[in-house]
């Protein structure tokens, strides 16, 4: 199974970064398919599901960018009330512990999706999929 890779960057908080990450991206032809940005002070920690992680990852790294790049589940959730609460539930009452999430709902697909990073990624994967709870692929991901 493809995993999802996401890529990581630690930034500066100050006008103009933001702008360069993105303009980054998009002189490589490097696509944002999903995106959250927290603060912690003087810096920052963005966070992007890219159509292509590697390349990503590669042109910020030769842009001296500080990145990483780590594997999440994306997964498919239902766009009502409870959608966010049947994954959750089902991760946390399976001992699974989510570090942090960020989601995104898609007009073409007309669907939510739900990044993901978590303690125990197969677990995880193990129990949602137990609870019929699709997880997508790396190619649906890189499709939306």
């Amino acid at each position: 199974m493809s995993e999802i890779k996401q890529v990581s960057l630690f930034v500066e908080n100050r006008p103009g970064r933001t702008a360069k990450v993105a303009k980054t991206l998009s002189d490589a032809g490097v696509n944002i398919r999903a995106l959250t940005i927290a603060e912690a002070g003087d810096f920052g920690v963005i966070r992007m599901v890219l159509d292509d992680a590697e390349k990503g990852y590669k042109v910020l790294k030769e842009n001296a960018f500080t990145v990483s790049m780590t594997d999440v589940l994306a997964v498919e959730m239902k766009d009502q009330p409870g959608g966010l609460y049947e994954i959750v539930n089902t991760l946390g009452g399976n001992l699974v512990n989510v570090d942090y999430a960020y989601a995104f709902v898609t007009a073409k697909a007309q669907r939510a999706m739900l990044i993901l990073r978590v303690d125990d990624i197969a677990k995880a994967r193990k129990v949602l999929s137990d609870k019929n709870i699709k997880i997508a692929t790396k190619e649906e991901i890189q499709a939306i």
